[in-house]
């Protein structure tokens, strides 16, 4: 009986998502305010017009679930702990997989100006645990009387970086979905990756679930670029993974199902791609919005959301 009521509150959390008419998506909690992917992002993130609150993890040495966006400790983000910053040419150094959360945590990520992002907030935070996020933003939600969020959840994996920056993809999968199904926000997740095999994992396993795909394009120059940075690892490698070169039918061949939602690069979006994936099902929810004209110009061909560095365009 108790299968039969937590299917069925999937169901009704999904179908409430799906009957959204448009779905405004903090990127690592609106990062053109706040240090990105930091709770103090999230919950500022809350006190504006967002439906989705975004956000990537990563795992640590000591399989911590940790929310960062770089494999690595960033030269463009940290500040070590002795104030200085990292070389620009040593951030690999710095895997956070090499790392126990311990020492990850004694680097700060929202001290350092940057340039991009004039209005940022400056303050020192670290990077967080994934657990401490969601219980933040769960009591931040109801100290401000506002609907419980959603979470657009990040893997953070790559065919070619597995066992380098993170763990194969189904311990990376049962180590995010144990703090997930703890906590007890199944019903307000989306998974998304560019890794179709995280995708993959969690349909066969959490068929109830809203995935993402999320698409770039991926030509020679670039797959090229990735590879400078691997020694001894296939090409094949860097081909496991969408890259737009054949549109959404091309991309579509890496999955065995529809997913909930297709997420492309804003910059791929045009009306004849959100048709198409209309026609299949799916969602379309581009990334990276930041302009309000550019908002405006994508929900003319009929997008359904937006991920946005810049929550104060949705206002």
């Amino acid at each position: 009986m108790k299968n039969v009521f937590l299917t069925g509150a999937f169901l009704v959390f999904t179908q409430w998502y799906s009957s959204q008419s448009f779905d405004n998506q903090a990127h690592r909690g609106g990062k053109s305010l706040y240090p990105e992917n930091t709770i103090p992002a999230m919950k500022n993130a809350l006190k504006m017009n967002v439906t989705t609150l975004e956000m990537d993890l990563a795992v640590t040495k000591d399989k911590k679930v940790i929310l960062s966006h770089d494999a690595f400790l960033s030269p463009e983000l940290i500040t070590k702990p002795d104030g200085t910053y990292i070389p620009k040419d040593s951030g690999f150094y710095y895997k956070i997989y090499d790392m126990p959360y311990a020492k990850i945590r004694t680097f700060d990520v929202g001290l350092k100006k940057l340039d991009r992002y004039p209005d940022q907030k400056k303050m020192k935070v670290q990077k967080p645990l994934f657990a401490d996020v969601i219980d933040a933003c769960e009591a931040y939600s109801r100290e401000l009387k506002r609907p419980l969020p959603f979470y657009n959840i990040e893997t953070k994996t790559r065919p070619f970086s597995d066992n380098i920056f993170h763990p194969e993809p189904r311990e990376f999968v049962d180590l995010m979905m144990n703090i997930i199904v703890k906590k007890g926000i199944q019903d307000r997740v989306i998974i998304q990756s560019f890794d179709p095999r995280t995708l993959e994992i969690i349909h066969k396993q959490y068929p109830e679930i809203m995935t993402a795909l999320l698409v770039e394009r991926v030509d020679d120059q670039k797959i090229a670029q990735q590879q400078t940075h691997f020694e001894n690892i296939p090409v094949e490698k860097f081909r496991q993974y969408p890259d737009h070169l054949s549109g959404v039918a091309g991309d579509m061949k890496f999955l065995s199902f529809t997913p909930t939602i297709y997420s492309p690069d804003h910059t791929l979006v045009t009306s004849k791609l959100v048709q198409e994936c209309h026609a299949l099902g799916m969602k379309v929810i581009p990334w990276t919005v930041n302009t309000k004209e550019r908002l405006k110009e994508l929900k003319d061909m009929g997008i359904d959301g937006v991920i946005s560095d810049d929550p104060r365009i949705f206002e």
